[in-house]
């Protein structure tokens, strides 16, 4: 009984789409033989649930719908989970690189938007972002961008997470610099 109803949640499960994906480029190869050349397709992927998960694959094959497909499957298996202030926006400044690639992602006050280029607003709709302003400088490979991206976002660190590590309160780690200077200092 407990089996079945285990099949029934698992088909359940595959039935409602979870994620949503995005092509983000598709380039048309080609490989010289003896008789002439001959053509595939390699597929980059970005997909995510936009609630906090993103991940991003690359699928080769001799027809677009299965390279795309390879490429969805992987970007599945390499999900990374990112936390998001107020499930909008990102809780601090940060800079990401890969190869010749880099990028600078800020925070944003909500109403911005998305304020990015190409590969890299397709990775913060998918990571459910809404409010971001993010600057790509060097390469414009949308392979290097979007891994230079996954770089930043993987630099990522929620207030929870930074006072766990220091054993102090979320409450002193969010606490103003200011703050603290404008109270008088007790001899």
């Amino acid at each position: 009984m407990a089996e079945r109803e285990g099949r029934r949640e698992r088909r359940d499960r595959d039935e409602a789409p979870e994620f949503a994906d995005r092509l983000v480029a598709i380039n048309r190869v080609s490989k010289t033989v003896k008789g002439g050349k001959r053509f595939g397709f390699a597929a980059l992927v970005v997909v995510g649930d936009q609630k906090g998960r993103v991940g991003f694959g690359k699928g080769k094959a001799k027809e677009v719908p299965e390279a795309i497909r390879k490429a969805t499957e992987q970007a599945k298996r390499n999900l990374v989970r990112v936390p998001l202030r107020e499930g909008r926006t990102l809780h601090h400044d940060m800079e990401g690189r890969h190869g010749a690639g880099r990028v600078v992602l800020r925070t944003a006050v909500a109403g911005t938007g998305i304020i990015a280029g190409g590969p890299m607003r397709a990775v913060f709709e998918m990571l459910g972002v809404q409010d971001v302003v993010s600057k790509s400088l060097g390469s414009n490979n949308p392979y290097n961008m979007i891994r230079a991206t996954m770089d930043a976002l993987s630099k990522e660190q929620s207030p929870r997470a930074v006072a766990q590590r220091r054993g102090k309160k979320v409450a002193e780690i969010l606490r103003q610099p200011e703050a603290e200077a404008a109270q008088p200092v007790e001899a």
